[in-house]
């Protein structure tokens, strides 16, 4: 009887906190409260952001695969000020980052170079500052790279010349300098996608001029 009685109470265990699960043991979610303790929310976008729930993948502008892994972040254009937080770099399969249009200030994090699957990096429209991480350069499936209308300064990272998929690139209304590179995806983006940026002049010739010029 007692024995019986033991295997109850553990079955009972086991169960309770079988549906008891927390985001703390979920990385992902982890890494998405990271970013929401970051910023400023006046409009209370983040409110479904509830660290409690097992997986992030009830929240409001998240979207997962039919793996509960996170696939979409979506929060363009909404009133949100703050900071990037290099935690995002752990959502390895996340293919869309969406935050253009708010007020993010700060720099992009190097842990972006992370983001393996990602295909869409629009963070056009804020207040990010520093350089253009030369780790993006790993991002061998990003086709739309939108950094214009911030604050980014320094060079536009050879790096980038790597990635074949890309086809949309903007970096316009910067203040990057240097020079634009001109092989690989470079070869068809438009001049007018780098316009804007005064210390940034037209594009390399190989071998003739340095591309880090007007940097120093």
């Amino acid at each position: 009887m007692a024995c019986a009685l033991i295997i109850i109470v553990l079955v009972a265990a086991a169960a309770a906190s079988a549906f008891t699960p927390t985001v703390t043991a979920n990385s992902e979610g982890d890494a998405l409260y990271a970013l929401r303790r970051s910023l400023n929310d006046p409009d209370n976008v983040l409110q479904s952001w509830d660290p409690n729930l097992v997986n992030p993948c009830t929240w409001f502008h998240i979207t997962c695969n039919q793996d509960n892994r996170v696939t979409r972040v979506d929060l363009g254009n909404s009133k949100l000020s703050g900071h990037l937080v290099p935690e995002l770099g752990k959502l390895e399969y996340l293919q869309y980052l969406e935050l253009y249009k708010n007020t993010i200030q700060g720099p992009i994090p190097a842990e972006f170079g992370h983001l393996k699957n990602l295909i869409s990096l629009d963070l056009y429209n804020n207040n990010i500052t520093g350089n253009i991480p030369p780790t993006l350069g790993k991002l061998k499936s990003l086709v739309f790279l939108r950094l214009n209308d911030n604050r980014l300064t320094g060079r536009i990272p050879r790096e980038l010349t790597g990635i074949s998929s890309l086809k949309v690139m903007d970096v316009s209304n910067n203040d990057l300098c240097g020079t634009i590179p001109t092989t690989g995806p470079f070869e068809h983006i438009p001049l007018n996608n780098f316009e804007n940026n005064p210390r940034l002049e037209g594009p390399e010739l190989l071998g003739l001029a340095s591309y880090d010029t007007n940097c120093s």
